[in-house]
């Protein structure tokens, strides 16, 4: 068993070499924060690519940039400091499922949010526990913070996971990844200090969840968040302290190499 566990560390820790790599930024999600230097345009970019993400890659990376266009490629300015009139621009925005509405609402929260504090980080870690193994409570606690202004458009609910309705919260644990893994590949951020690699919780879709039951390291062919937590507790028997850079390998291997 040790052995095969052995093998499994070496074959995905050398596609993680493979990927985890700043050439990888150009054609994923997360070139959209890459393309600013300010800490708070990084996290609201990171946020909009990540909720943006489902389909195809270079539709999600457009329209993440088309949204940064028409918030003057300032987001946190433009969040802050919008005028009525700087609204208007955005009322014929869409992606997928994702309208005017939601958008609307997305910058209301980032306005009360950042009127008030410095980082998004806080909008998640407010509600973990000290001894928490998983940001479970974290995801919780942002859901309830997000849709906690008045008069919430019920459509834009469906943009923001949560375990409590078991969503695998992929994308929202894709953008965490990218806000607080620490590394020196280029890739991930690492610009929020109190959430630990190690509590992170590996992203996963079809395509992960296909490679993942490959290498045995689901027990269901449901893609739920109980899934994620197990896929999660597989790889931290390969690495404790950073379970989700196998994320790099599993993505690597079900989108780009179709294993």
């Amino acid at each position: 068993m040790q052995k095969q566990i052995d093998e499994l560390k070496t074959f995905l820790d050398a596609k993680i070499e493979a990927f985890n790599h700043v050439s990888f930024i150009k054609n994923d999600p997360v070139c959209i924060p890459h393309l600013f230097t300010k800490k708070q345009d990084i996290e609201i970019a990171a946020l909009f690519a990540a909720v943006f993400a489902w389909g195809n890659r270079t539709t999600i990376i457009n329209k993440s940039k088309e949204l940064m266009q028409l918030m003057d490629d300032a987001p946190h300015d433009f969040c802050l400091h919008h005028s009525d009139n700087d609204l208007k621009k955005l009322l014929h925005f869409k992606h997928r499922t994702f309208n005017a509405t939601d958008l609307l609402y997305f910058i209301e929260f980032l306005k009360f949010h950042y009127s008030n504090h410095n980082s998004l980080e806080i909008a998640f870690t407010k509600n973990m526990n000290k001894n928490d193994a998983t940001i479970e409570n974290a995801l919780i606690g942002f859901h309830d913070y997000f849709f906690s202004l008045e008069d919430v458009p019920a459509r834009t609910k469906k943009h923001i996971a949560t375990p409590k309705k078991n969503s695998t919260c992929k994308r929202l644990n894709m953008f965490l990844r990218w806000m607080a893994r620490k590394d020196n590949c280029g890739v991930d951020f690492g610009i929020w200090q109190k959430i630990k690699p190690s509590q992170l919780i590996c992203p996963i879709d079809v395509h992960v969840a296909r490679v993942a039951n490959r290498f045995h390291l689901l027990s269901s062919n449901k893609i739920d968040w109980q899934a994620a937590l197990e896929l999660t507790g597989h790889l931290r028997t390969l690495d404790p302290n950073d379970p989700v850079k196998y994320d790099f390998a599993l993505f690597g291997l079900g989108v780009t190499e179709k294993y």
